[in-house]
């Protein structure tokens, strides 16, 4: 019996990394929007992300969240990409994360068929999104075996 390598065996962030690269260069439908330049991810940040390639890697790090923590909504990932805000002298609040960089990620990856909607539990992969990123967690550890090995 085979052992079939999942994202939960690699490393996050060569996951995320990896599939991103492979976001960019293969799947037409995740482009980032004209805005995404210039706007900030959030209330709680005080610039837009430094790597003009951001949206590649919020996308891939979505798929990685729905495909460890199942169906999830809009709201909570909200959350999970929200931070502290600085206030200055006074107390630092939470503040979720921005929507639109949230909702049109998730927009792009269904029309990419990668996530569908689950009744009343948000959005969650599909067959083609568990085993595209079951396919680069096994590339990463067959890569890591090789490294390993010499």
């Amino acid at each position: 019996m085979h052992y079939l390598p999942t994202p939960f065996d690699v490393p996050a962030d060569e996951m995320i990394k990896r599939l991103a690269t492979y976001l960019k260069e293969n799947i037409g439908e995740v482009t980032p929007p004209a805005w995404s330049l210039t706007s900030k991810t959030g209330s709680h940040t005080e610039h837009p992300p430094q790597d003009p390639d951001w949206w590649y890697t919020r996308c891939a790090s979505i798929l990685r969240k729905l495909y460890i923590h199942g169906p999830t909504g809009v709201s909570r990932l909200r959350s999970e990409y929200g931070g502290r805000k600085r206030r200055g002298t006074r107390r630092e609040h939470v503040r979720r994360g921005g929507g639109s960089s949230v909702r049109e990620p998730l927009q792009q990856l269904e029309r990419a068929k990668l996530v569908a909607k689950v009744n009343k539990k948000g959005r969650g992969l599909t067959s083609e999104g568990v085993s595209l990123l079951n396919r680069i967690a096994a590339e990463i550890l067959k890569e890591s075996k090789v490294e390993g090995g010499r």
